[in-house]
């Protein structure tokens, strides 16, 4: 499985944590950026991560600014991506059971790097239930379809 993972600065040291942890050996990480602690603007990187989830390069993506928000907001202007923004398990758990999410979006004031590793270890090992969620998500995906 490849994750693409990107950051603002604020994010910067915990996405560096989370590339160094040990998850399943089939698990690679694609660095969007950001590459340091000078300022810069998380939506740079939400649209990285975006495009290697749209180019297939990525299978997933992970995306972290200091309170998610933001980075979250701009991820999902993307009609392919599902972004969650999840500040604990039981999030992260219904966000794929339910919704597919394909990106995590995490704040850096929100949790602690061990509980983004668990997050993300979460994150990656819960499947979509499918069924009744199905038709949910595509109309998540589907942006021309209002519903009417």
């Amino acid at each position: 499985m490849k994750i693409a993972i990107g950051s603002d600065h604020r994010g910067y040291p915990l996405k560096q944590f989370l590339m160094q942890q040990s998850y399943n050996p089939t698990v690679s990480f694609i660095d969007v950026g950001c590459h340091g602690a000078d300022s810069v603007d998380y939506n740079d990187y939400a649209t990285a991560v975006a495009r290697a989830i749209k180019d297939g390069s990525a299978d997933v993506g992970v995306l972290i600014c200091n309170s998610g928000v933001g980075i979250t907001m701009a991820a999902n202007r993307y009609p392919w991506v599902r972004a969650a923004l999840c500040h604990n398990k039981e999030l992260v758990e219904q966000t794929r059971q339910h919704n597919d999410a394909n990106v995590l979006a995490m704040g850096t004031a929100v949790v602690t790097p061990e509980q983004a590793a668990e997050m993300l270890q979460l994150f990656l090992s819960t499947p979509f239930e499918g069924g009744r969620h199905q038709g949910r998500v595509d109309k998540l995906t589907n942006p021309d379809d209002l519903g009417e």
